[in-house]
Formats: C-alpha cells, sequence, structure tokens
C-alpha cells in the first residue's frame, strides 16, 4: 500500500474501534485510536504474514504485550483478512472470539494470550532467541508492542537485559508512548523520564518517532532491521484517543467506551475513509 492508502486504512481501522466498543459497552478506546496507526503499518506494509494461512512457518511474529488494547488488533486482523469485519461487533460479548484481551486458541493469527501487563517482551525475546540462536533462522523478525504505563512491570526489564545480553536482532519492539495510564499521566504515577537512555544501558538501539507518521514507522522499522548486531525499540510519540476530539490527551478514556451519543459524535468527527479502506 501506499502511504496515503495506509492512511486510509488507519481511518477506517479507527472507525471500527468506535463502533466495536460502543456496542459492546467496555473497554479501552485511547490506546487503541492513538495505536492505529502504528497496526496499520504493521499489518498492511511491515509484517510478513499471510492471513489465509496464520501459521505460515516463514511468517513474523508480532506480540500484543498490553493486551487491553485489543481492539485496535483485532481491527487491524480483521481489516487484513483474518476474518470477517461485521465479526467486530462481537467484541466482549459471551461466546465470542474477541474477548478484551487476546486469547491465542480462539482466533488464528494470534500469537500470545496476552493480559498480565509485562509479559510480552519476555515471549517476543525467547521466540527471537529461538530464531537466532538455535534455528538460526535470520529471515524472520518479531516484534512486540508495549504500553508505556507497562514499563511499570519489572518483568520488562528483566526480559530487556535479557535481549541486550544475546544480542537479538531480530527483536524490534515498539513503545506506544502516549503518556497515559489509568489512575493518569504516566509521570504523575510512576515517572519514566529517560525512556531511550534506559533502553540504551541494556544494550538497545533506540528510535524515537512521531507514531502518527506512518513513513517514518517505515522507515523506522527498516533501519532497526538494518542495525544486525542488537535489539531495537521503537519509542512511539503517540496522542491517546487520536481523530476523537473529546477524547485526545484525557486518561479517563484509557478503560471507558464510548456511549451512543459519544460514538455517534465521534464517528462524525472521523472522515470516511476511500475505497477499500472503506469501514463498512
Amino acid at each position: 500500500m501506499s502511504v496515503s492508502e495506509l492512511e486510509e486504512t488507519a481511518v477506517a481501522i479507527r472507525r471500527s474501534i468506535v463502533s466495536m466498543l460502543e456496542k459492546a459497552g467496555s473497554g479501552h478506546s485511547a490506546g487503541p485510536l492513538g495505536m492505529a496507526d502504528l497496526l496499520t503499518a504493521l499489518y498492511f506494509n511491515i509484517l510478513k504474514h499471510d492471513p489465509q494461512n496464520p501459521s505460515w512457518e516463514g511468517r513474523d511474529v508480532f506480540y500484543l504485550s498490553n493486551g487491553h488494547t485489543a481492539p485496535v488488533l483485532y481491527a487491524a486482523m480483521a481489516h487484513s483478512g483474518y476474518f470477517p469485519v461485521e465479526e467486530l461487533a462481537t467484541l466482549r460479548k459471551y461466546g465470542s472470539r474477541l474477548q478484551g484481551h487476546p486469547e491465542r486458541s480462539a482466533l488464528p493469527g494470534l500469537e500470545s494470550t496476552s493480559g498480565p501487563l509485562g509479559s510480552g517482551l519476555s515471549q517476543a525475546a525467547g521466540y527471537a532467541h529461538a530464531l537466532q540462536h538455535i534455528d538460526k533462522d535470520f529471515t524472520r523478525f518479531v516484534y512486540v508492542m508495549m504500553g508505556d504505563g507497562e514499563l511499570d512491570e519489572g518483568n520488562i526489564w528483566e526480559a530487556a537485559m535479557y535481549a541486550g545480553k544475546y544480542k537479538l536482532r531480530q527483536l524490534i519492539g515498539f513503545v506506544d508512548r502516549n503518556y497515559i495510564q489509568i489512575d493518569g499521566s504516566t509521570e504523575d504515577v510512576m515517572p519514566l523520564e529517560d525512556l531511550r537512555g534506559k533502553f540504551e544501558s541494556f544494550g538497545w538501539h533506540v528510535l524515537e518517532i512521531d507514531g502518527h507518521n506512518m513513513q517514518a514507522i517505515i522507515d523506522a522499522v527498516g533501519t532497526a532491521k538494518a542495525v544486525g548486531s542488537r535489539p531495537t525499540v521503537i519509542i512511539a510519540h503517540t496522542v491517546p484517543g487520536k481523530g476523537v476530539g473529546f477524547m485526545e490527551y484525557d486518561h479517563r478514556w484509557h478503560g471507558k467506551a464510548p456511549d451512543a451519543a459519544q460514538a455517534a459524535e465521534a464517528l462524525a468527527g472521523l472522515p470516511r475513509a476511500a475505497g477499500k479502506a472503506q469501514n463498512a
């Protein structure tokens, strides 16, 4: 896809996020909306994957560590062909494959069950270690998405040390740096301060980008793949609730879904994407 097509797809994904959360009546709004550009870039440009053959042995691997942002993952997967877009309306319903946190056995294309924060980087590092040091398969990459509030978890830093020690060059991490978590600002709840310095001290290559600039996302991954000597983390600065004015920067939307009136207002403010990216 061209950059403009990717941007249209991100709009469609945001529209789907708003609609599915309104139908569910619960869930997380701010993070998924803010991450829509990142997931669009991954599923429609960066990842080597096949929705028709989710277990393809040559695929890249993606872990969503901040599992509560599942709506954006489900929307990206649906729009890329893993399951019908119409199924998004079943989010959090009894018996649905689309629960509040991804469940690996429920949906083809999910690499792990995520929920407990802090686990995804360890899982991704383990997979990357196997590729690099056991399978000797250097054609595949392992990607992991983390939330900035999630970095309060000690397990993240254990995994960061591990990845640095074993120079896991096929591991590419993203931090969704939106500066909010459920109780307020990340810098009030538990200051993260110099994230670049922290990861660099663990032996990582660090990039910082605008997480809403599609070309910057793609270019950063290209750089990360070319590093060749150590893991890379891409700190992506995003706006929580991106695209929905009354949600943007408001931590109260971290774990809140819009009601019918709010969803209508949100959708009215989001442009309708054209062509293939049109949200049904």
